[in-house]
């Protein structure tokens, strides 16, 4: 994988924390490279560690060691200002539970990361009425949360994680509140996405299904990464 290609890499990643006289190390010099356009699965026991190394991976965390790498920019290197405008232009999250803001319609969520990047209300909306329509929701832009089932605030969530077409996505249990179906159709919609505008994606998931779509499939094991045979 040339430099080029890199969108987001982990150096020696180490994250312990400190209960009295112990020490208790959640991860031990992970060492992990993302293409761009790269789909890769990181799964294990919970507990293990995943959505740390998610966190650190997205710069809301900071390592004990280690560096985290976003476009060729070394995270603990950057200040919080600089950090935070790296990453609503770099990253996009998914969580499990979605995080819409029950105030605001279906748009105004998907074109947060817009409106804190400084575009205008105008040219945020537009932006996101046009990636809800590509996830299926063009037709509910004025909705709120309360009145959308779980698959479409999901969609909502993955449509805000895209509007700035990040380089990367990083999703914590994409589908792990969802049922088969919807999780399913979240799955597919995912991999449309990912071909349509080569965005890596990182997924933490237990979904055996959601994994095994994946590019590469790691297991978070005793603090360190393992490739699944």
């Amino acid at each position: 994988m040339t430099e080029n290609n890199v969108v987001l890499r982990c150096r020696d990643l180490c994250k312990h924390y400190q209960q009295g006289p112990e020490r208790l190390d959640i991860l031990r010099q992970v060492d992990l490279t993302i293409g761009r356009g790269e789909r890769v699965a990181v799964v294990g026991p919970s507990g293990a560690g995943k959505t740390t190394l998610l966190h650190m991976l997205g710069g809301l965390d900071v390592p004990s060691s280690g560096a985290v790498e976003l476009a060729g920019h070394n995270l603990a290197a950057m200040n919080d200002k600089a950090r935070s405008a790296l990453r609503n232009r770099e990253l996009g999250f998914v969580y499990q539970f979605h995080h819409l803001l029950g105030e605001f319609s279906a748009a105004e969520n998907a074109a947060m990361p817009q409106l804190i990047a400084g575009k205008s209300r105008k040219q945020a909306l537009s932006s996101a009425a046009e990636m809800l329509d590509k996830v299926g929701l063009g037709h509910r832009l004025k909705h709120r949360p309360a009145q959308l089932s779980g698959g479409e605030r999901q969609r909502v969530a993955i449509a805000r994680a895209l509007i700035n077409r990040p380089a990367c996505v990083l999703l914590d249990e994409p589908t792990g509140n969802l049922d088969a179906d919807t999780a399913q159709g979240v799955q597919s919609l995912l991999d449309e996405l990912n071909r349509e505008f080569a965005i890596s994606l990182v997924v933490v998931t237990h979904d055996t299904a959601l994994a095994q779509r994946m590019d590469r499939v790691l297991t978070l094991r005793n603090g360190a990464l393992e490739v699944q045979a």
